[in-house]
């Protein structure tokens, strides 16, 4: 049966940041993710997760300056010391919170980048990731990968299940996944079930994400077939997590009548 975290930076926001975690835990989830832990004490989250039975599932390393608009500096050459201490800092967290995975933004491109420039962001990109997959692996720890679509974040490096892949590949660390959201996959590609046919079974996806399409609110609401989805993901034995990335639309607990059948 499909396993869902609950993602605290969106779910349970009519409450305070540490007290999500209570939420969470009373509506009957195990596991969560959320964007950034590094505004709180890592003793202070692994309290509030043990208080509360919870498993830390994924983070995401530091992404840049996020308030003026950076997501992630993975691609962007010049910013390798500032991708290297962030990693460092995030694997320090992974530790205290005993979390096997991290995602590591890839960043912004200029929509007039050459194909020239286009290229020396890739290779930057591949460096960075083969460093820091490197340093994770020494944690037990995966680097994971996400496409995101363009419309929610226009000239983000990275939007295509097949590129995500290709880097993976070309990379080639065994700690290096791919983040399969399938909400950012439906709105750039659609073809969900085919995608989770072909890819769950290479061992490279290493985490689902869902919500809603088009609004990003619960995972019923919209244009997916949730439960279809999670019979495939189910019938191809993926053993992993599925995190709940969405809005809910009028409180959260209110919202997860969708979960009923997994809980």
């Amino acid at each position: 049966m499909p396993r869902f975290a609950a993602n605290l930076s969106l779910m349970y926001t009519e409450h305070d940041f540490p007290d999500r975690f209570a939420a969470a835990s009373a509506d009957g989830f195990t596991a969560v993710e959320y964007l950034f832990p590094y505004a709180y004490d890592a003793t202070e989250l692994r309290r509030r997760l043990d208080d509360h039975g919870l498993r830390q599932v994924l983070f995401n390393a530091p992404p840049g300056t996020w308030e003026s608009g950076e997501r992630g500096i993975a691609a962007l050459p010049g910013r390798e010391a500032e991708l290297r201490s962030g990693i460092a800092r995030a694997l320090e967290y992974a530790a205290a919170l005993d979390c096997p995975r991290l995602h590591v933004m890839a960043g912004l491109l200029p929509p007039d980048a050459t194909p020239e420039e286009r290229a020396e962001h890739r290779a930057t990109y591949l460096a960075n990731l083969g460093w820091a997959a490197g340093r994770a692996a020494a944690l037990g720890v995966d680097i994971l990968i996400e496409p995101i679509n363009g419309r929610d974040m226009p000239g983000y490096f990275l939007s295509r299940q097949a590129e995500a892949h290709a880097v993976v590949r070309e990379v080639g660390a065994p700690n290096l996944k791919v983040q399969l959201d399938l909400y950012h996959c439906q709105i750039v590609e659609g073809d969900l079930t085919t995608t989770l046919r072909r890819d769950l079974p290479t061992g490279r996806v290493g985490h689902l994400q869902i919500a809603g399409v088009p609004d990003r609110h619960e995972p019923d609401q919209g244009e997916l077939a949730v439960s279809h989805l999670f019979r495939v993901v189910d019938d191809l034995g993926f053993d992993g997590w599925i995190g709940c990335e969405y809005v809910p639309l009028a409180g959260t607990s209110e919202g997860l009548g969708w979960l009923d059948d997994y809980r």
